[in-house]
């Protein structure tokens, strides 16, 4: 009888193992999996955990494609296995297509025993000078380089090496005006102060030979102020900085540090201009697919006139890559968001940069848009280019309108 139950026991047990091979992998599976081609084991690859998303961070690499990044040279640049790399080609950058002023960078890299490589920043497309043109992050062993992984090139070294061939490491840097500090996995290596200070640029990875590669990029724009006072207000009592336009059917009100919007049409505008910015905002949409957005670079004081990013959660038959109008990110009437990245009924984070005639937007951190006006300029963005500074405006779109928004915060991008 023992006997009998041990082997149906075991039988039922081989049938259960097979079952699961031929199961798809799940989540669980899946994490594993990507945990084991990294030897920390700490976290799933080019993705932000909800800690990063409530503190403002973004994808710089989308984990598949070179989505929002451009190179300067025919350096063999791919992406494969969730990781950008060059071994070959001419030497060069592969360039953010946003500028960027103050803020926090983190990045994997991992470099053969040859490498020459670097990740610049605050650079032109193509930079001559590392003293004059950017701040070049050195990747490279003392053998290559006299500026070993963590120097900036031509300006100090390292304090120490701490990365090794063959293998990952992290590296951390802090851009806040003149003051940059980096640490490569976890441990300070270089704090440099520079008084005269490149104040803003690329981002830029670069290929100089051997082989590099590069995961988990990730970008945390820094100086952003609060753009809501903290007075609760509604209609009987205006929201600090802001305008309601009027003899619209739109109501604002201001509560506990949300914004609401019910109700028709109209427009809440700033009173503060921004031209080259970076903007955050966290939006709640309470309705399936309502449709609201975030105007930018407007005429001031005419209504809903400037450029506009789109605000509406619903995608075609189950496919988030096919919007239904525009979709949350994307450019109304410019270009659609290249993935719908937020759902109704979810507090999600929006990010939105314009610099000169360029433009991009991410979604719950995830790239959506990255769109250049090549129009003629003109004063009014619905017929052209415009990049002179303009308010910013919320929109109120119809009788279903009802979108909370909160953590609405901005900065003016310095001048190079």
């Amino acid at each position: 009888m023992q006997c009998d139950r041990l082997r149906r026991i075991h039988w039922v047990g081989c049938l259960f193992v097979l079952i699961a091979a031929a199961l798809p992998a799940g989540p669980r599976a899946v994490l594993a999996a990507e945990q084991a081609a990294d030897p920390t084991g700490q976290r799933v690859q080019n993705q932000l955990t909800k800690e990063e998303l409530a503190d403002g961070w973004i994808l710089l690499f989308d984990g598949e494609t070179l989505f929002g990044w451009s190179a300067s040279s025919k350096a063999d640049w791919q992406v494969a296995n969730g990781v950008i790399s060059a071994a070959g080609g001419e030497p060069g950058l592969l360039n953010t297509t946003n500028p960027w002023g103050d803020f926090q960078l983190k990045f994997d890299f991992r470099r053969e025993e040859k490498t020459n490589s670097g990740v610049f920043l605050r650079t032109v497309a193509v930079p001559h000078d590392p003293t004059t043109d950017c701040y070049e992050l050195n990747i490279a062993a003392p053998e290559v380089s006299p500026f070993p992984t963590g120097s900036f090139v031509g300006r100090q070294k390292a304090s120490q090496l701490l990365d090794a061939a063959d293998r990952w490491s992290t590296a951390e840097v802090s851009a806040k005006g003149g003051r940059f500090s980096v640490k490569v996995d976890g441990k300070a290596v270089l704090d440099f102060t520079d008084a005269q200070p490149i104040r803003r640029g690329l981002i830029g990875l670069q290929y100089n030979g051997g082989k590099i590669e590069f995961r988990n990029v990730k970008l945390k724009p820094l100086g952003l102020e609060n753009l809501l006072g903290k007075v609760d207000a509604g209609p009987e009592r205006p929201i600090e900085g802001w305008t309601v336009f009027p003899d619209k059917k739109s109501v604002f009100t201001l509560t506990d540090g949300t914004l609401n919007v019910k109700g028709g049409n109209g427009q809440l505008e700033s009173q503060r201009k921004f031209g080259d910015f970076v903007f955050q905002i966290e939006v709640f949409s309470n309705g399936e697919h309502l449709n609201s957005g975030i105007f930018f670079r407007c005429i001031p004081g005419e209504f809903l006139n400037g450029y506009e990013c789109q605000i509406q959660n619903g995608f075609k038959d189950g496919d988030r890559s096919q919007p239904l109008d525009c979709g949350t990110g994307g450019f109304y009437r410019r270009q659609n968001a290249r993935r719908v990245m937020a759902d109704d009924f979810k507090w999600f984070p929006l990010t939105l940069v314009a610099a000169g005639d360029h433009m991009a937007a991410w979604v719950n951190g995830y790239p959506v848009s990255d769109w250049t006006d090549a129009r003629a300029a003109d004063e009014n963005p619905r017929k052209g280019l415009r990049v002179a500074a303009g308010t910013l405006a919320i929109q109120g779109h119809d009788a279903t309108t009802d979108l909370s928004f909160r953590k609405l915060r901005a900065a003016e991008l310095p001048a190079r």
